[in-house]
């Protein structure tokens, strides 16, 4: 096998239809367009959603609800995970930089420690918020939390 003889695959490549070439051609006069109407002219596109005159779905369905600009998305963390995290991987400090490196939280995520969970041992936890039953149970084992 050498360059000279590579083809492509049986049937994978196929010759364009060649439109409005003449009445001999059997794809000549309307181009295979049918007669008149909007879909046989040039630039013709839909509008997005549109039904053909019909009221579309997103006219027919209601308005509701809103979307507050000001939402702080955290991504929650429970006590018994880092408890978990602890106890696997040996760490007596988390931060999230800690989370990210153990697949916990993404890079851009901001972290919220909550208090679901017991925790056996004293921990140091950075995070960018806690809940105050979390801040409660940490402090009672003689660990500390850092708000970021």
């Amino acid at each position: 096998m050498d360059l000279s003889n590579i083809k492509p695959a049986a049937g994978s490549v196929r010759d364009n239809i060649r439109l409005g070439r003449g009445q001999g051609s059997g794809k000549g006069g309307t181009s295979g367009k049918g007669h008149k109407g909007a879909k046989s002219r040039s630039g013709n596109t839909r509008k997005k959603g549109f039904e053909g005159g019909q009221m579309p779905i997103q006219r027919r369905l209601p308005k509701f609800g809103f979307k507050n600009i000001n939402r702080v998305e955290y991504k929650a963390i429970n006590l018994d995970d880092l408890q978990e995290l602890s106890n696997k991987h040996n760490v007596s400090s988390i931060d999230v930089d800690t989370l990210i490196q153990f697949g916990l939280v993404a890079k851009h995520d901001l972290v919220k420690i909550l208090g679901r969970g017991e925790l056996a041992l004293k921990l140091e936890v950075k995070a960018h918020s806690f809940s105050k039953k979390a801040i409660e149970i940490i402090e009672a084992k003689g660990g500390s939390t850092v708000k970021l």
